[in-house]
C-alpha cells in the first residue's frame, strides 16, 4: 500500500505513460554524455584577485578550449585577445574601444568566434542544462546561434541576420558580456574548494561573495575557515584568533569594512595599556608595500598585543574546562614568574622577550581584566550581529563539510591523524573514542551544532570543539602537535617555535597508507584518489605535489602571498575532466589590468597529467548512480501504469 501511495505521489510529476517514457529516454541519454569538468583549488587565504582570475580562466581550461576550437585559424595574439575578452569582457571591450578597433566588422567577427567557442564548451551538456545557464536577456538568441549550422546555405543568412540585428540594435556589448560570462560558467561543471578561504590575505569576504553566486561549488573546511565559523557562532576564543591574525597580517579591512566588526574597544584598550611601551614583537606583517603612518602602525601593534593576551586567557579557559583535549601543555600565563621576566616551559626556564603585561593578574592569570572583558563583549556582539558574516558562514555550512567523497575522490583539507604505528589516532571525548572517518563525522556534527545552536546556553562544549578543530593536536584540519603562537611572540629559542607535523605526513607518500585511508571511507582503492591542501609544497626545493604514486595530491603550492617565498610558485590547482586529471602550477598573478591591456594571461604549467584509459561518462559518476536509481523508479511507475494500478491523467 505504501508503494502505491509513493507511485501516486510521483504520478503528479509524471501523469501518464508518455511523460514517464520521455523522462526515461532523456535520463538514459544523459548517462552517455561525457562527465563535466571538475576544478579543485585550496588554501586561497583571502587572495581575491588571484582567485577571481583562476576562476575566470579555469586554470587554463578556457585557453585550451580556444586552442581546440580555432587551432591555427587564429594567430596567437588573436587567441590571447579572445581569451582576455572572455575573462574580463566589460573591461576588455573598453580597452578595444580606446584603441579604436571596434566597428561593425569587429563585432561580427568577435560574436561569431564566441558562438563557436560556446558550442565547444557546452557540447557535453544537455540542451536543458545549457538553457538554465544562459542569461535571461539573450537566452533565446544564444540558444539559436548555438544550434544553427551556418555552413548550410539555407541557414547562413538566418545566422548572419541574427548577428547583424544584435549590432544594429546596439546590444552587441551586452551580448558579448553575457556570452563570455556564460562560457566561463559552462567551462567548469563543479568547483571544489579544499579549505582555507580565510585569513592572511585581505579579501576573503569578496571570495565568499563569489562562492555564494557560483552555480555548483562545495567546500571542505580548513582550520582557518573554522575559526571564522566559531567566531560567527559566538566563540570568543575563535574571535580573538580571527582578530589577532587580521592585525598581524595587516588585513583589518575585512573585519571593519567587510563585516562591520567594531574594533574601537580594542583600540581604546591598546592606547590605554600598551601604546607607550615597546611593541617590537607585534609589528604587523604586511604582504605588500603599504603607506600606513608610523603612529597607525604602533596602534595596530598595540591592538595585536592586546588581543593576543586576551586570546591566551580565553584559550586557557577552554583548555581548563576540557581536560579531554589534553592541551595542558599550552597553558603559559600561569608559568610566568612573579617578576614577569621569565616563563617555565616543559621544565625549562626561558627569558621573555617582552615582559610588559599590564592586564595580567599573576594570581588569576586566565581571568580577563574588567577592560578586557568589556572590549571582548562589545566585539562579540559585532560578530553575532554582522549580517554579512552570518550569511557567509551559513554558506560555509550549507555548501561545506569536513570531508567529501565525489566521483571516487576523497577530499579533505589537511590529514587523517595517525600514530607512529600507522594506525588512525584516537581522540577521546566524554568517554567516547573517535578515529579515522568516525573522527571526521564527529567533528562535522559538533561544528554544525555549534553554529545552529548558538542561542542555547548549553552550546559551550560545541564552541570549544570548534576551537579545538582550529588548533588541537588530533584535529584533522590542523595536523600538528601544537600552535606555537605564545612561543613565537615571547621566546627567542627557535626550538620552542617548532610545530611538529602529525605522523600522517611522514607516511602519506606510501601507497598502502593511501589505500588504507580510501578503504576507511569506503572507496575502491584502484579507482580512488585523495586530494588535500594545508601544507604548501616546496616546489622550488624539488618537492612533488603528487604523492603515493599518483594516489594522493597536495595542491597547496603557495596561493597565499607569504608562502610564495617558500614554494617558489603561486599555487597548484587540479582539473578533472572526462579524459584526464591535470595538475597545474601557477606563477604569481600580476593584475587584472595586465591581462586586459597586455594579454598577460598567467597560463598555468602542467606538472602532472593522468589520462584515463576510457573516457569517463556521466554513467560512471555519482550523478550517474543517482540517475540510474531514478530510471529504475520510473520503470516501476511505468509498470504500475501499464498494469492499471495507477490511473493516467
Amino acid at each position: 500500500m505504501e508503494l502505491i501511495n509513493y507511485y501516486k505521489l510521483l504520478s503528479k510529476k509524471y501523469p501518464n505513460i508518455d511523460a514517464v517514457s520521455e523522462e526515461i529516454i532523456n535520463l538514459t541519454a544523459i548517462l552517455k554524455l561525457p562527465k563535466g569538468t571538475e576544478h579543485f583549488i585550496t588554501d586561497i587565504h583571502g587572495e581575491f584577485e588571484s582567485f577571481n582570475h583562476i576562476m575566470r580562466n579555469a586554470s587554463g581550461t578556457v585557453k585550451r578550449k580556444i586552442d581546440l576550437t580555432f587551432g591555427d585559424k587564429l594567430t596567437e595574439k588573436e587567441k590571447k585577445d579572445l581569451a582576455s575578452l572572455v575573462y574580463y569582457p566589460k573591461e576588455k571591450l573598453n580597452f578595444f574601444k580606446s584603441e579604436k578597433i571596434v566597428d561593425d566588422n569587429w563585432y561580427e567577427t568577435t560574436i561569431y568566434h564566441l558562438v563557436l567557442l560556446i558550442r565547444k564548451v557546452s557540447y557535453k551538456y544537455t540542451r536543458s542544462k545549457v538553457r538554465k545557464a544562459l542569461p535571461d536577456s539573450f537566452d533565446y538568441i544564444i540558444e539559436e546561434l548555438m544550434q544553427e549550422q551556418e555552413d548550410l546555405e539555407s541557414k547562413q543568412k538566418y545566422f548572419n541576420h541574427i548577428i547583424k540585428t544584435i549590432i544594429s540594435t546596439e546590444r552587441a556589448d551586452d551580448f558579448i558580456i553575457d556570452i563570455c560570462d556564460t562560457i566561463v560558467r559552462l567551462v567548469v561543471d563543479r568547483l571544489h574548494i579544499v579549505g582555507d578561504v580565510y585569513d592572511r590575505g585581505p579579501s576573503s569576504d569578496l571570495i565568499m561573495d563569489d562562492i555564494i553566486d557560483h552555480h555548483n561549488v562545495d567546500i571542505q573546511w580548513g582550520n582557518h575557515d573554522v575559526i571564522w565559523m566559531g567566531a560567527a557562532a559566538g566563540s570568543k576564543a575563535c574571535m580573538a584568533n580571527v582578530i589577532r591574525i587580521a592585525l598581524r597580517y595587516g588585513s583589518m579591512k575585512i573585519l571593519q569594512e567587510g563585516y562591520g566588526i567594531n574594533l574601537m574597544p580594542l583600540a581604546s584598550l591598546a592606547m590605554e595599556k600598551y601604546i607607550d611601551n615597546s611593541l617590537e614583537r607585534f609589528q604587523p606583517k604586511f604582504e605588500k608595500n603599504n603607506n600606513i603612518k608610523e603612529k597607525d602602525l604602533k596602534l595596530i601593534a598595540g591592538m595585536q598585543k592586546a588581543i593576543a593576551i586576551i586570546q591566551f586567557k580565553l584559550e586557557g579557559q577552554v583548555i581548563m574546562r576540557n581536560p579531554d583535549f589534553e592541551m595542558q601543555d599550552r597553558l603559559f600565563l600561569d608559568k610566568i614568574k612573579d617578576d614577569y621576566k621569565t616563563v617555565e616551559i616543559e621544565g625549562k626556564e626561558y627569558t621573555l622577550l617582552d615582559n610588559y603585561f599590564p592586564t595580567l593578574d599573576i594570581n588569576n592569570p586566565y581571568t580577563l581584566s574588567q577592560e578586557e572583558k568589556e572590549a571582548i563583549d562589545i566585539i562579540a556582539h559585532s560578530f553575532i550581529q554582522s549580517e554579512k558574516l552570518q550569511e557567509h558562514v551559513e554558506t560555509l555550512y550549507g555548501k561545506g563539510s569536513v570531508y567529501l567523497i565525489c566521483n571516487d575522490n576523497l577530499l579533505y583539507h589537511a590529514c587523517i591523524p595517525m600514530n607512529e604505528n600507522k594506525e588512525f589516532q584516537k581522540f577521546t571525548f566524554e568517554g567516547e573514542e573517535y578515529s579515522g572517518k568516525g573522527l571526521f563525522d564527529f567533528l562535522d556534527l559538533r561544528l554544525r551544532e555549534g553554529f545552529f545552536n548558538k542561542e542555547k546556553k548549553s552550546n559551550q562544549k560545541n564552541l570549544d570543539i570548534i576551537w579545538y578543530t582550529w588548533c588541537g593536536p588530533i584535529s584533522p584540519l590542523f595536523g600538528k602537535d601544537k600552535m606555537a603562537t605564545f612561543e613565537r611572540y615571547f621566546i627567542e629559542d627557535k626550538k620552542t617555535h617548532k610545530e611538529n607535523y602529525n605522523n600522517y605526513f611522514n607516511f602519506r607518500d606510501e601507497i598502502t597508507i593511501s589505500n588504507k585511508i580510501l578503504e576507511e571511507f569506503g572507496i575502491v582503492e584502484n579507482k580512488g584518489k585523495i586530494i588535500t591542501g594545508h601544507i604548501p609544497v616546496k616546489a622550488k626545493k624539488g618537492e612533488s605535489p603528487v604523492k603515493a604514486d599518483g594516489k594522493l595530491f597536495v595542491i597547496d603550492g603557495g596561493f597565499s602571498y607569504p608562502y610564495q617565498k617558500v614554494t617558489g610558485i603561486a599555487g597548484y590547482t587540479l582539473i578533472y575532466n572526462s579524459q584526464a586529471m591535470i595538475l597545474v602550477s601557477h606563477e604569481p598573478f600580476e593584475t587584472h589590468e595586465a591581462t586586459i591591456y597586455e594579454n598577460v594571461d598567467m597560463i598555468p604549467k602542467e606538472v602532472y597529467v593522468h589520462e584515463v584509459s576510457k573516457r569517463v561518462l556521466v554513467e560512471d559518476t555519482d550523478n550517474g548512480k543517482d540517475i540510474k536509481a531514478n530510471i529504475e523508479i520510473l520503470k516501476e511507475l511505468l509498470h504500475a501504469y501499464r498494469k492499471g494500478l495507477i490511473e493516467q491523467k
